[in-house]
């Protein structure tokens, strides 16, 4: 029996895992977590969409060279865009590790 709830256990924690390695795309505008939002030190790429209840979330991104890229085109003022990447949250800061971007 202790095998059999091992085994279960294994399994939901890869299953778990796997679902974060899939990408996700999230649609809003990507503007500047400085300059626009006022809400970081540095300059850095966020994401702000609308959820289904009408609210608003930010994703910061995480340090990477697409993320650079991106600000490159967003600071100074935000544009409507998809953005594609691993999303985590860690102490209520929700983020994103983007691995591709498309300005609409």
């Amino acid at each position: 029996m202790k095998k059999i709830a091992l085994l279960s256990t294994i399994i939901t924690a890869v299953l778990s895992l796997s679902s974060f390695a899939d990408g996700t795309k999230l649609e809003g505008t990507a503007t500047c977590a400085k300059c626009d939002l006022g809400i970081a030190e540095k300059c850095q790429a966020a994401v702000v969409v609308k959820t289904a209840d009408g609210k608003t979330e930010t994703y910061l991104s995480k340090p990477n060279d697409k993320a650079k890229a991106l600000h490159k085109e967003i600071c100074k003022g935000g544009k409507e865009a998809t953005v594609e990447g691993t999303v985590s949250e860690k102490d209520g800061k929700k983020t994103i590790a983007i691995t591709g971007y498309t300005i609409k």
